[in-house]
């Protein structure tokens, strides 16, 4: 990773100019870091959780966020409103220029106008609150009593997963468990009294004990410990992607069936409830986000690998 000078870009037909004023760190761009997210190639710009003021375009003016999205708005899944679905989807920070600068193009249909009392710094989370406002809804849907009276286990305290926690705690989830190895994080997620935190490694639910486990982590290890926390006819909710490993237990799965729930990205709606969460400060206080230059991204990036970071980290040029 380096610091360095690019040519401004320059939007075309239908595209906005937005000058970047908050960045977040996704563990997707910390997949690419790794070298293990064959999509992301370098050298590129990444990052895709942005917020800032629209230079240019329709918002021209205006204080945005970006739904970093950009899709065909014509096949069968865009049109059902499930345009994570469109297999011509791409991503900024990804097969374009990501917002880790000065200055991003994006499609003017992609750009969100933000409430006046909602700051560049929480307005940058709406991306993957999204997710974790997605996956829930997902889940919602597939459990087989009220999400308020299911006992539910999150896999990772890392954004993702806590996003995802206090998303179902909005939703009135009362037996609530968090695995998490970081002993930074977890003691974060201890003093936020989300719910029961452990350290898998040391301790864990009982088996088949849960409605609901959301595998926020995505790797060998959560796929098996989500098969064997699930109660039979229960729900695994899979939004990780750090491996692609085996470790889901097809025959209990099978004999149990127990449901298992794969989770891309957001639509549209989802979006939009989570800038309305942000603006109600429905998530209550931020002691799980730390805002740093983008001048000194890689060292963060290096934080977040050394598991000394908290959950969140948003940059800003």
């Amino acid at each position: 990773m380096e610091f360095r000078e690019e040519s401004m870009p320059e939007a075309g037909a239908d595209e906005s100019l937005v000058k970047i004023h908050s960045a977040g760190i996704c563990g997707s761009d910390m997949h690419a870091w790794h070298g293990h997210d064959a999509r992301r190639v370098p050298p590129m710009v990444l990052g895709h959780e942005l917020a800032g003021v629209a230079e240019s375009g329709p918002l021209a003016g205006q204080r945005v966020a970006i739904n970093p999205m950009v899709t065909c708005l014509l096949c069968r899944d865009c049109r059902d409103g499930n345009p994570n679905l469109c297999q011509q989807r791409d991503l900024l920070g990804l097969g374009r220029a990501g917002g880790y600068a000065e200055y991003v193009v994006a499609p003017n249909r992609n750009l969100m106008p933000l409430p006046d009392t909602l700051s560049f710094e929480h307005a940058a989370l709406m991306e993957p609150l999204a997710v974790s406002v997605h996956a829930v809804r997902l889940a919602e849907r597939a459990l087989s009593r009220p999400i308020s009276e299911a006992n539910v286990t999150v896999l990772g305290g890392g954004a993702i997963g806590l996003l995802a926690a206090l998303v179902l705690r909005q939703k009135g989830v009362r037996d609530m468990h968090i695995a998490e190895t970081s002993p930074t994080r977890l003691k974060l997620l201890q003093d936020m009294e989300l719910g029961h935190c452990y350290d898998p490694r040391e301790s864990s639910p009982a088996e088949a004990s849960m409605d609901l486990v959301v595998d926020a982590v995505g790797s060998g290890l959560t796929r098996s410990a989500a098969s064997v926390l699930v109660r039979q006819g229960g729900v695994i909710s899979h939004i990780g992607l750090q491996d692609n490993e085996a470790g889901l237990d097809i025959r209990r799965i099978t004999l149990q069936e127990i449901i298992v729930l794969g989770n891309y990205t957001y639509n549209d709606e989802d979006c939009a409830c989570a800038l309305d969460l942000l603006d109600r400060q429905a998530l209550g206080s931020y002691p799980w986000l730390e805002t740093r230059p983008l001048s000194v991204g890689a060292a963060a990036f290096q934080d977040i690998h050394d598991g000394i970071a908290p959950p969140k980290i948003v940059l800003t040029p």
